[in-house]
């Protein structure tokens, strides 16, 4: 097995070495061996840093990713919390595509102020209709 540099590893993945040190003391990669002071990895861990990388891409904390990697490294990832982040992150584009709707239409109205445009005066009802049910379902309004 040929073990890899923390450089060789920190430019395979895209990050610092003092990325994969901090990566290190969260739990999330370990090093096989050390070359005077250098750190060694076995070739397992670029799967290991890509695995962080989509984790944190879909919004997972280093933490809550950590938690996912087993005793061994390897994950091992609990499909309905995966589920439900899907789900979460699906409604969040429909809300964004419904945004970038609106304010396209805001940009491209041809009514003297947006304030004279019925559909505009349409989608602030809904944008406080949406308010409203958030705060009365518990969940944090976006700030």
């Amino acid at each position: 097995m040929k073990l890899l540099d923390i450089a060789e590893v920190a430019q395979a993945a895209g990050v610092t070495p003092s990325t994969l040190r901090y990566y290190e003391e969260k739990g999330l990669i370990q090093p096989v061996a050390r070359h005077g002071l250098r750190r060694q990895y076995g070739p397992q861990v670029l799967q290991q840093l890509s695995l962080v990388a989509m984790g944190k891409m879909a919004g997972f904390s280093l933490d809550e990713v950590a938690a996912m990697f087993g005793p061994t490294g390897r994950p091992d990832m609990p499909r309905n919390d995966l589920l439900r982040r899907a789900e979460r992150m699906q409604a969040q584009a429909r809300q964004l595509d419904a945004l970038a709707q609106m304010l396209r239409h805001v940009a491209e109205c041809p009514a003297p102020t947006h304030l004279d445009c019925d559909k505009f005066q349409q989608l602030l009802r809904l944008a406080t209709a949406t308010q409203k049910r958030r705060r009365r379902s518990g969940q944090s309004p976006s700030r």
